[in-house]
């Protein structure tokens, strides 16, 4: 792990538990199962369903070894989404902007979240993307720049919540 701690909502912390919870108590014996059921196919150096079994294992293991690492005291720091004050943007805070493309005026709200919470697909934009990065501290009124392939994006902030 770096020294820069993790931030995660409370929501995504009970998430990430219940994710490591189910690798380690559901997963793992479906795997092992899965493992014993090759074996029994007897020549392994020929066998694809042990092999696959074996890299079915190592996959799952590897995503434990990753949520405990992340999930150690200290590593990981616990955004506080209800006192977040709502006169400039932090991690937590959800942020309408409105901005143009192809001519028009279009606005979208997103969540600024850490690194390990962002999904796309549900408006989640990281701290350190690029719009996160450039909308962290800003307040309504206030327009940033961001560099995207299509060129230089203009978004104003019209709400913090």
């Amino acid at each position: 792990m770096s020294d820069q701690k993790i931030l995660l909502t409370q929501e995504w912390l009970a998430e990430l538990l219940e994710k490591l919870r189910v690798l380690k108590e559901e997963r793992r014996i479906e795997v092992a199962e899965k493992l014993k059921e090759a074996i029994s196919f007897s020549d392994l150096s020929e066998n694809a369903e042990y092999q696959e079994a074996r890299d079915l294992q190592a996959q799952v293991e590897l995503r434990i070894s990753e949520l405990e690492d992340m999930l150690k005291p200290g590593n990981y720091e616990i955004i506080d989404t209800e006192s977040k004050k709502k006169n400039n943007i932090h991690v937590g805070n959800i942020v309408t902007v409105r901005y143009e493309k192809d001519g028009k005026t279009q606005e979208e709200t997103y969540t600024i979240v850490g690194s390990q919470e962002t999904n796309i697909f549900e408006k989640k934009i990281s701290n350190e993307s690029p719009l996160g990065k450039s909308l962290i501290g800003k307040r309504v009124n206030d327009t940033v720049e961001v560099r995207a392939p299509s060129g230089v994006m203009k978004y104003t902030i019209t709400l913090i919540q």
